[in-house]
């Protein structure tokens, strides 16, 4: 099972059932994905028929389905939430990721209990509360280091669960409040505006300007693949990718990376085994650097470092393909050896450092490069683009026909035995977790004219598994006479003992069922709650004052602050990345700084202990709501 000591999961993002009927195909033990509604992508849900579809996919392959009802919910939301719930359960899923507590004071069905990365799990304390009230994984925070992640894993037999590739909210996952105070939109329920992706400018407290123009809360893609052994040490047991929103071929490509990476290092240490049945192929190279990302790093893995953020774009700039050398009217030649085609498209950074972005018409070679013809509605090249620019390529458009077209299959090995029985034959299926099935063909024995061509029929006809999920691993045939039988009743035989092998794996696939909660409750670790605790509503607060909480605030969506309050807390910090940390530069203070986009002014306040940045602000005047809770 998932939380075996042993067991590992890659667990992909499906936006729709299709993404993650593909997302298996190219690996994924498992795959999250959105219902109809509460779930924290907004404009990626899908109705329960599509859960149910895709849950009948997955089981095939001992694969799971988890499904994300990841909001924060107000009091007249619950009972539908009840509701759906146990509609995802009735249509097979696995398992439920959440993060309102609320949801634990309902009537639910014995669904596994997933935490999510919004719960904030940072410390021991926290990971074993949340297993001890009933959840069997729990997401941790990204900005952990491998220390970190240790000591979690020391206190808690939960399975952790570690984000190893994708895009990086800056703030601690629900803790960022900037949406729903800027737009009322809010992060917690689904609908974020991407504050953290905005050009902002950098000033202290003078009024000095340190940094101008330039996306200072934006982070680059976080890419876990070169510290997928050390994440095992320290106790990862699921590897998620980030991405509901992201397209096909991301899903495809990314999936396909890190199967392929953690099948090498189940090679080398065979005491580790995945969750799940059957391998992939693939029928392309995969390549992370060819779909969508900010650039990467590993965040906080291996303890703070400098260049973790996309300040100079949040858009994907793409691979660096080489500079410029001529400029012509319609047309430029780039010195590179990396292979261009007609369709790609390509960026620049304008001499106002904005990203341009062009589509290639036509390629030629021309010296040590090519030459490029861009589209363009008046033919002529922009007058920004000049000898020396960088150009970089967003669009691979070959690589992207190769997964446009089908670029992976999943097979699951088996071994087939034929032998003879009293009034017949009959064929043996077995897969390779031991789950078999056998089918019978009552047929008169008659001993064929030509006994080698019989038996090379024999064997060919029973190994046609094509167009089945399985793939003969070994066949077997016990029989000391070559029998005439005809093709169509072998035929009929394969497809019977298929049918049955199908039917008997699918008995044999168990849901995880629900980790009972200790009783009587167990304390939680903190005797109050902030803002910060996202209670908003009334079951979230009897299941924490049930756990002896005994001052609990309402959730920022509730409007109780109108003041100025933390709107973010990062481990991302400016003063590290403009070299004015005091730990870094004796004599510093760590005094506050103002971040402005437009008239819209922040204050940064830094607390050094935690080594955190605060983004300071309060509610824009119109996000008034009705309290959703006392």
């Amino acid at each position: 099972m998932p939380n075996s000591r042993n067991t590992l999961e890659l667990l992909a993002p499906a936006k729709n059932a299709e993404f993650g009927i593909e997302a298996i195909s190219h690996g994924a033990d498992a795959v999250y994905i959105g219902g109809p509604a509460f779930g924290a992508r907004a404009n990626a849900g899908n109705p329960v028929a599509d859960i149910e579809r895709l849950a009948n996919h997955a089981h095939r392959f001992n694969a799971r389905v988890l499904v994300a009802l990841n909001t924060l919910l107000k009091d007249d939301e619950l009972e539908d939430a009840r509701r759906l719930i146990w509609q995802c359960y009735e249509a097979g899923a696995d398992a439920l990721i959440v993060q309102d507590m609320g949801l634990l004071e309902l009537d639910l069905p014995p669904i596994e209990l997933h935490a999510s990365t919004q719960t904030d799990i940072r410390t021991p304390e926290k990971a074993r509360f949340l297993e001890d009230v009933g959840f069997s994984q729990i997401v941790l925070a990204r900005e952990l280091s491998l220390q970190q992640i240790r000591g979690i894993a020391d206190h808690t037999t939960a399975t952790l669960e570690f984000f190893v590739h994708g895009a990086l909210c800056v703030s601690y996952s629900g803790l960022c409040n900037i949406s729903h105070a800027h737009t009322g939109r809010s992060a917690n329920r689904g609908d974020c505006s991407q504050a953290c992706r905005l050009p902002y400018s950098l000033a202290d407290q003078e009024g000095r300007l340190i940094a101008e123009d330039k996306h200072l809360l934006s982070m680059k893609d976080n890419d876990q693949s070169d510290n997928l052994r050390e994440l095992i040490d320290a106790g990862i047991r699921s590897f998620k990718i980030e991405g509901r929103l992201k397209d096909l071929s991301y899903v495809k490509n990314v999936t396909a990376h890190y199967r392929q990476r953690l099948d090498e290092i189940m090679t080398e240490r065979p005491r580790y085994r995945r969750s799940s049945s059957g391998q992939s192929h693939f029928l392309f190279t995969p390549k992370t650097e060819k779909t969508f990302n900010r650039g990467s790093t590993d965040y906080f893995l291996h303890d703070r470092q400098a260049d973790i953020g996309a300040f100079d774009s949040p858009k994907f700039v793409g691979e660096t393909i080489g500079a410029v050398t001529r400029v012509g009217r319609d047309n430029f030649d780039v010195d590179s050896d990396a292979p261009l085609h007609n369709g790609d498209g390509i960026t620049y950074f304008d001499d106002d450092s904005r990203l341009v972005g062009l589509r290639i018409n036509r390629v030629e070679a021309a010296g040590s490069g090519y030459r490029l013809f861009p589209a363009f509605n008046d033919g002529s090249l922009p007058a920004d683009l000049k000898i020396g620019a960088t150009i970089y390529r967003n669009l691979d458009r070959e690589f992207e026909r190769q997964l446009e077209k089908k670029s992976a299959e999943r097979l699951i090995p088996v071994r087939l035995r034929f032998e003879e029985t009293g009034d017949g034959f009959a064929l043996q299926i077995e897969d390779d977790e031991g789950v078999g099935a056998t089918a019978r063909l009552v047929h008169d024995k008659v001993a064929a004219k030509n006994p080698a061509s019989a038996m090379t029929r024999l064997r060919a006809n029973l190994g046609k598994l094509g167009g089945t999920h399985y793939r003969v691993h070994a066949l077997d045939l016990i029989i000391d006479t070559a029998w005439f039988i005809p093709d169509s009743a072998l035929n009929q035989l394969r497809r019977n003992a298929i049918e049955a092998l199908d039917a008997a794996r699918m008995a044999a696939y168990r849901r995880p069922m629900r980790h009972a909660a200790i009783e009587p409750p167990i304390p939680y670790p903190e005797d109050a709650l902030s803002y910060l605790g996202n209670v908003l509503n009334e079951k979230a607060r009897a299941f924490y004052e049930k756990h002896g909480v005994s001052v609990i605030e309402p959730a920022y969506e509730c409007n109780v602050e109108k003041g100025e309050v933390s709107l973010m807390i990062t481990k991302h910090c400016l003063r590290f990345s403009f070299n004015l940390c005091p730990k870094q530069v004796k004599g510093l203070r760590p005094d506050p700084m103002i971040l402005m986009n437009g008239a819209e002014k922040l204050t940064l306040r830094f607390d050094c202990r935690p080594c955190e940045m605060h983004v300071i602000g309060k509610l824009k005047k119109g996000r008034t709501i009705p309290l959703a809770i006392r």
